[in-house]
Formats: C-alpha cells, structure tokens, sequence
C-alpha cells in the first residue's frame, strides 16, 4: 500500500487534524465506552460490550489508514503544476462531444474529490481517462454508462 497521495496543502492539514481527533477525542471516548459496558456483567452475554469493541477496531483501522495515508501524502505546489496535459490538480474545461456541454473539473486526489463542487478524483473512471491528455485532444473515457467522448477544451491550474 505504497501509493503516493498528492494533495493540496489544505487537504494535509484537514487530514493532521482529523487523525489528531480520532486519537485524542475518539479514542478516549471508545475505551470509556469498552469500560461502561463492561461494568454491566457477564461479557458472553454483552451486547453493549460487543458493540463497543467492534466500533473500537473501526476506530483503529480508521487511524491506522489515515497514518498510511499521510505518511505517502505529498503535496502539490500550484506552480509545480506543468498545464500542457492533464495532471492532478490542474482545472479542465471539456465538453462532451455527445451533450455539446461545456464542463470545468478540477483533478483531485481522492481525498478532496466532490462532484458538487466540480472537484474528481484522479483515480475516477473519467479522471483516468483525462489524464495525461492535451489541450485539443479527445479523450474517450469508459463509464458504468457507456463509452463517453471529451474534447479537452482548456488545461489551467
């Protein structure tokens, strides 16, 4: 699970302090819990027990994935960005040669991806296929949907 994770320098402070809470907020909280019902008797029969230690290990899977995740974060400079094809964290308007529609999406690691604000990840079917393509270039990007056709009309950062 070596795989570089490139992202902006606010999404590494986002994920610092998400993994900083579940450590000193959410991992306190779940022992306590562990503690409560193990107060309440017999642990063969502990529904609340059981449930406590099960979401005690989501917890720490949770943890242990966010250490990976930082440890192989880098951080993307938008000057370091080269805009002559299609990379992480550069902003793409295409339009799709079906629909005619006009479409801005900005390259994203999968961390920071979200559609509603016309951010994709990287490791998305059509991320995949913008990838790597220049500006004037039809990239032809397979999706649960079918096979869809894009004119990359701009590349900027």
């Amino acid at each position: 699970m070596s795989d570089i994770i490139y992202v902006s320098k606010d999404t590494l402070e986002q994920m610092k302090e998400e993994l900083h809470r579940m450590k000193a907020i959410d991992r306190p909280a779940a022992a306590r819990a562990i503690a409560e019902a193990r107060e309440k008797g017999d642990l063969k029969e502990n529904a609340e027990y059981d449930a406590a230690k099960e979401s005690q290990g989501i917890l720490e899977a949770r943890i242990k994935k966010l250490e990976g995740d930082l440890a192989n974060a880098r951080i993307l400079e938008e000057g370091d960005i080269d805009t002559s094809k299609v990379s992480i964290l550069t902003k793409v308007t295409l339009t799709n040669l079906t629909t005619k529609k006009q479409l801005t999406y900005k390259i994203v690691s999968e961390k920071e991806a979200d559609l509603k604000a016309g951010k994709i990840s990287v490791t998305s079917p059509i991320g995949k296929g913008l990838i790597g393509k220049a500006r004037g270039e039809v990239a032809e990007v397979q999706v649960p949907a079918g096979l869809m056709k894009f004119k990359i009309e701009e590349i900027t950062v």
